[in-house]
């Protein structure tokens, strides 16, 4: 160390300024770049990831209050006949080749081995609206694109 102080003052009293200065500008520099920058960086990608999840959960809370309502409009059927007459019904005017179907208590469970998903949907929602609730789904993906299979699917009534 004595031997940077012993150069520092062989230094003339201007040269001394400018190493003074030099090393003011490189402190200044280095605060900048190791620590104010990085941090002004994260803290604008922080800012906008929180905007990012708060358009996110607007958008969830607009979609359950969209679902509730859907859900107290569609509460006003109910199916009085069998679930098993109106699956039969539905899966033959859609073109689905229903596999196994066992009555479980009240409720209907089927197997479906392979449809299309857009046409599974499309049943799914003309059943609900006659009044008929799917309690619980085992739906996967087949290696045909666009197909699934349905292992398990409970209905009931309302």
């Amino acid at each position: 160390m004595k031997k940077y102080f012993s150069w520092f003052y062989a230094l003339t009293e201007r040269e001394q300024k400018m190493v003074k200065l030099a090393g003011v500008a490189l402190v200044i520099a280095i605060f900048y770049f190791a620590l104010w920058s990085p941090l002004n960086n994260t803290l604008a990608q922080q800012k906008l990831l929180l905007k990012n999840q708060q358009s996110f959960a607007t958008w969830v809370d607009d979609q359950a209050i969209r679902a509730a309502k859907l859900r107290q409009s569609a509460t006003g059927t109910s199916f009085n006949g069998s679930v098993t007459q109106l699956v039969n019904q539905t899966t033959r005017s859609s073109q689905i080749q229903v596999a196994r179907m066992q009555p479980v208590g009240d409720d209907l469970q089927i197997s479906i081995d392979e449809v299309l998903f857009s046409d599974l949907i499309t049943w799914l929602d003309v059943i609900e609206r006659r009044g008929i609730i799917i309690i619980q789904s085992d739906i996967t993906e087949t290696n045909n694109a666009g197909y699934v299979q349905v292992r398990r699917l409970q209905l009931g009534k309302r």
